[in-house]
């Protein structure tokens, strides 16, 4: 009777180990990059602007900020700020086996601007320190829409040098801008973007 006890408790104990190397997710590049920029959330950096782009030239010695402000199972958002504009939000995701970036832009007084949830999913593993983002379809229409259609060839990179350095880049024939933050000094959170982050 005991060694049929035992045997039924040695089943059981193989099977809830079984079940519990079942739920276990493997480790990915993208996996790695989330899990490290989740490990910013809830704090601010400052940033520059790096690149030498003509077009940027506004942007050339303004105050940049980047929120990590929400963080959840599935999707990030950082608010990006540029001086005293507060209306862009970047927002990245998972999304059936891949991550997203998506570029939400927001008026001051938070209604949604028509060019606004622009971006595209990764079509590779990247690595765990950078991840690049091609326009999706959705995009490309909208920068036709838009009379922008050169931006239907953009393809968007976040890079993460864990404690070092967070640079968000955007890239395509003739146009690129590139913005770093010093991830080594956290400053003080930002007000909210506008219509919330």
């Amino acid at each position: 009777m005991k060694m049929k006890m035992w045997k039924n408790s040695a089943t059981i104990m193989m099977v809830v180990g079984l079940c519990s190397c079942a739920n276990i997710q493997p480790r990915t590049a993208q996996s790695v990059f989330l899990e490290n920029l989740k490990g910013l959330c809830g704090k601010s950096y400052a940033g520059r602007l790096v690149s030498s782009d003509p077009q940027d030239a506004d942007m050339a010695g303004q105050v940049m900020v980047m929120h990590v402000a929400s963080c959840e199972a599935h999707e990030i958002r950082i608010p990006f700020h540029v001086g005293f504009n507060r209306s862009r939000t970047w927002i990245i995701s998972q999304q059936m086996g891949q991550l997203r970036l998506k570029h939400r832009h927001r008026h001051e007084d938070g209604s949604e601007d028509i060019s606004s949830q622009y971006g595209g999913d990764t079509i590779n593993q990247g690595s765990s320190a950078r991840q690049e983002f091609p326009a999706d379809e959705f995009s490309k229409a909208l920068f036709i829409r838009t009379n922008i259609p050169n931006s239907a060839n953009n393809i968007w990179a976040i890079e993460l040098e864990k404690g070092k350095k967070f640079s968000y880049e955007l890239r395509r024939q003739n146009r690129h801008f590139r913005v770093e933050f010093d991830l080594t000094t956290p400053v003080p959170n930002p007000p909210a973007a506008w219509g919330g982050n």
